[in-house]
């Protein structure tokens, strides 16, 4: 999961999914799954089913390159920017 920019909350959860081979799950579904589980305001309010994720030498998800693939996806620059001013 990862935080990308949102003009009303200031940033929303983005879930990057990769499911077991032959499984299938929808956004609702994940969402549900979360109820109660987490935080209300950590539940994704977006989700991404992937086949894999990049990673580093050593085996760990670039979690910075979700968030810049989530901001560009969804035409976020903008909002971005702002937020490193």
């Amino acid at each position: 999961m990862v935080g990308i920019p949102d003009e009303r909350l200031g940033e929303v959860v983005v879930a990057w999914i990769r499911l077991q081979a032959g499984k299938t799950s929808t956004e609702a579904e994940i969402r549900t799954f979360c109820e109660g589980k987490i935080a209300y305001f950590k539940i994704p309010q977006h989700v991404r089913f992937v086949e894999q994720f990049s990673m580093t030498v050593t085996g760990k998800i670039q979690k910075f390159r979700i968030r810049e693939f989530e901001i560009q996806e969804r035409g976020l620059e903008t909002l971005a920017k702002r937020e490193t001013a």
